[in-house]
């Protein structure tokens, strides 16, 4: 098997495609209204799915966190130190939740923590320091 990609479940998928097309810079070019998006970023495919689309697909029923919460990330790459930095202050800036500000970490990764308006972690990081 290969990773073909990742979807997130959304209950606000408007609010959650205006976070990722207009902060992080994701290009989405599905309406607001749909009730499923497909995108490659980097090329990798990543899927928001309306949570109760998928539940009457699949005629099933699902818990779903709320708040910040640390099921899983997405890391997302910027060329140095300083692009950290610059990029944390600027996505903050536009409403990303700050979860952890940038920091130098022991094994030499720059790395801060942003939440989506769901709560959904998002790493931004570089090892490069210049």
């Amino acid at each position: 098997m290969k990773l073909d990609g990742f979807g997130i479940f959304v209950k606000d998928m408007a609010q959650m495609i205006r976070f990722y097309r207009d902060v992080l810079g994701f290009e989405i070019k599905e309406d607001e209204n749909t009730s499923n998006v497909f995108l490659e970023k980097d090329g990798t495919l990543f899927l928001f799915y309306g949570r109760n689309d998928f539940e009457k697909m699949t005629n099933s029923r699902f818990n779903y966190a709320d708040k910040i919460h640390g099921h899983f990330e997405t890391a997302l790459s910027v060329e140095n130190y300083a692009a950290v930095d610059k990029t944390f202050a600027e996505v903050t800036s536009k409403g990303a939740g700050a979860v952890m500000p940038p920091t130098t970490e022991p094994w030499g990764q720059r790395t801060c923590y942003i939440a989506d308006p769901e709560g959904n972690l998002i790493e931004i990081g570089s090892f490069v320091k210049e």
